[in-house]
Formats: C-alpha cells, structure tokens, sequence
C-alpha cells in the first residue's frame, strides 16, 4: 500500500478515534472491515472463538464503549459486564478518578527518560509497602502479571541459588515460557514442552501433599526454589483452598528453606473480599505478584514485590532485571487512583458481601436446575459455576451474551464459567444478572 494510501486510512482511524460520528451505513461497514482485518491480519481463530461474533447476530459486536458494569457496542447494543475484562476492572470500566489521574500526567509526561528518578515509581512503591501485608514492600513494576511471575522465578532463583519450583495442578500463572512450566494444566504446557525443567507439580490445597513433595525433594538433594500458589485459584474456576492451608503453605516453607510466592494477579486488590487473598490466612508470603486491577482498569501494569530480606540480591547490579516501560508516569498514575478508590470505595468489603449474595443465589439456582449447574464455588467476586459438559458450559455463555451479560468459560476449564464482575457493580445490575441467568436455564433445561 502507497504511504498516501496509508496515511488517509490511519488518519480515518484517528477521527473515529476522536469521536466521529458515524451513520448506521458506514458502522456495518466498519463492523465487516474489523471481521476482515482479524481474519487477515490478527488471529482469524477468534472469529470462530468469540461469541461477540458467533452469537451477535448479523453483525460482529465491536467493543466501543464502556462505565462501570457496563458495556455498549459499535450498535448502542449494552452488556452487563459480569467478567471485568478477566479481572482488570475491578474498580469498574473508565471509573472517573483513575482516569483523571491518568489524563493529568499524560499531559505532564507520558514516558520517562530512564536516568532521571520517576516520583511515581517511587510514590507507588511507598504505598504498596504500606498495604502489602508484613515487612513485603521492595517493588518491581512491570507491564502484565506474566511479566511479574517471570521476575519473581529470577529473584528465588538468584535469592536461594536453587532451581526447583513447586506449583499445583489447576494452576494458572501466565503463558511465556518461564510462567507456562509452572502451569498445571497439560493443554497449555505440551505444546511448548522443554522450559522450565525443575518443576514438580502437588494437588491445590493439600498442604499434607506439599509436604511429602518438600521432604522427597529434600531427601534427593533437590531442594527447591520456592512454591508458587494463588490464593485462590481463578483460571481453574474460582476454586479457594480449605481454610489455613495457606498458613500451612506458610510452615512448610519456611520449615524447608523455601521461599513462599503468592501469585495476587488476579485475587490482589479485593476481588476475593480481602485486599489481599494472603489475608484471609493472615500470612505474609515472601514474595508477591500482582497485576491485572492493579492499573486500575486504565493502564497495563503490575509488579512482583518481596521483603526486603530477598530483595537484597537486587542491590549489588540494580539493572540485573530491567524494563523499558515498566513503571511508567501513566502507568503508575492509575495504580495510585486505584488504590484510593479501593480503599475509599471499601471494594474487599463490597467483594465479600456480593460474593455472599451470588454464592447464596447461585447455590438456589444448583438446587432448582442441577441438571444444568452441577457446582458453584468461590470467593468474594471470583466464582466459578461448573455444568456437566463443555458444550453446556458454552451454552450458558452465549445465552447470557444474547441476553446482554458478558462472562466467559476459563482457561483451564471449559465447562466451567466465570462471574468476575467489578467490585462495585450495583446490587440492581446483579439481581438483574441472575434474573437474566435463570432464564438461560430455564431454555437449555427443556
């Protein structure tokens, strides 16, 4: 394509961008040019993946706008927003104070030069060492929870010289090639086998498992790293762990020499009803990642941060892990209005009591249509409702987006939906959801 041909279609997409209106002609047209452009230059899978285009209809729902729990498309068509883009809009969509905050830095500076200090860096850092539970509160800022475990596997590493991590099966800790060998699920991992070798795998939630796994290791002179454990297990489909195992996770780490990494990316920042999904144990873990809510659903970022005992390695060559965009003006700008407005705005305490509500209604709908909901689990507003089988599952899920409510299947189960609605979604909007819910049912129990 000409440069001039170039030009006039990105300058097309700029005074879209800027708010030009369109006419319903030219938003069908626009609708079949995006189809087209996924199909030739995206990924044309998800052209048959996404229920925005199997299952809306004529034309393909294309995401457009969005206010708190709620979603409109190209066509004004509105959703329910009940899966919080898989976590990030905790504090809902565009809320006004993480944005305002994100809009007043863009216009001082987007980016940083590198070699002068970055006041927001170190602003945020503070604050999350006042909220981090014990002494947790040397930080590392980076731009996706992936990106975070992968630093936290360096600095066990480079802390215990030791290459053994212990994961559990139904865990789920990113997709590169340093989080993915410690995903325990085998669609995922066999076709990229050969990572990440020293990684043995125990059941979530049997504390007694992990400790036979440490003292095996143990008794062969493998001793490990650390053990890598989410405090509730989001991409499994919300499954908590029986209440102390992570205080047992705790002793046993600590007893054999390891260091304990909670991964927080998806329970961090009140999804489970807590700040922190460590605090419903009261542990402090050794290392900490987090991510997805924590820019506030405005800007990408996260960060894995650790005590200030292991963060010690880090200082003799301070750029040993390093990041172009990481820890960006921007990107830190939202993650402070994102704590202001957890905090302000109570979302653990608005977590636990929804979560309570929908686990109670959730588990009347099991009893009135166990035919089509076979299990309910959770904690706070990150619940799973499993159904017999995949198809289902699916089904459930393209009901609801027919009816104007997003969620989603999970990654590593497909027969299991996830309801990750944002925090301060509307008592109305969640009655209206299960309203809605039972109406799926009812159509696929006939």
């Amino acid at each position: 394509m000409p440069n001039a041909d170039v030009l006039k279609l990105s300058q097309r997409y700029l005074d879209l961008i800027a708010g030009r209106a369109m006419s319903l002609e030219e938003k069908h047209a626009f609708i079949a040019e995006t189809v087209e452009s996924y199909e030739k230059h995206v990924n044309r899978g998800f052209l048959s993946y996404r229920k925005s285009v199997t299952q809306a209809g004529q034309y393909a729902a294309l995401e457009w706008s969005g206010q708190g729990s709620m979603l409109k498309d190209l066509l004004d068509r509105e959703y329910i927003d009940c899966l919080g883009g898989y976590g990030i809009f905790s504090a809902g969509i565009n809320h006004p104070k993480i944005v305002k905050a994100v809009q007043d830095q863009m216009g001082r500076m987007a980016l940083n030069s590198q070699e002068l200090l970055e006041p927001w860096r170190a602003g945020l850092a503070r604050l999350l060492a006042a909220v981090t539970p014990g002494d947790i509160g040397c930080c590392f800022f980076i731009n996706n929870g992936t990106d975070a475990i992968e630093g936290a596997i360096k600095l066990a590493r480079l802390y215990t010289k030791r290459n053994v991590f212990i994961s559990t099966l139904g865990g789920f800790h990113g997709k590169s090639m340093g989080s993915l060998s410690l995903m325990g699920k085998a669609s995922f991992r066999e076709p990229f086998e050969r990572g990440l070798q020293d990684v043995r795998f125990v059941p979530y939630g049997d504390a007694d498992a992990l400790d036979q796994q440490m003292c095996v290791l143990e008794a062969v002179g493998q001793l490990p790293a650390a053990v890598v454990v989410e405090p509730v297990q989001g991409e499994a489909g919300g499954v908590a762990p029986p209440p102390g195992y992570l205080t047992r996770v705790r002793e046993i780490c600590t007893r054999h020499g390891a260091l304990f990494i909670a991964d927080e990316i998806q329970t961090g920042m009140g999804r489970t009803g807590k700040l922190w999904g460590v605090d419903h144990d009261g542990v402090t873990p050794d290392i900490m990642c987090m991510g997805k809510s924590l820019g506030g659903g405005v800007m990408p970022l996260a960060a894995f941060v650790a005590t200030p005992k292991v963060w010690e390695v880090m200082i003799p060559n301070p750029i040993i892990h390093s990041t172009t965009f990481g820890g960006n003006p921007i990107a830190c700008a939202a993650g402070i209005a994102a704590i202001t407005v957890t905090l302000e705005e109570d979302l653990p305490g608005q977590a636990a009591a929804k979560g309570d509500y929908l686990l109670k209604e959730l588990g009347a709908l099991q009893k009135k249509y166990p035919q089509v909901l076979t299990g309910v689990q959770g904690k706070g507003l990150l619940i799973g409702m499993t159904f017999p089988s995949d198809p289902i599952g699916f089904q459930c899920a393209a009901g609801l987006f027919k009816r104007g409510v997003l969620v989603a299947g999970t990654y590593s189960k497909a027969s299991t939906i996830r309801i990750e609605p944002p925090l301060g979604i509307p008592q109305a909007l969640l009655g209206e959801m299960l309203t809605r819910l039972e109406d799926t049912f009812r159509e696929i129990g006939r």
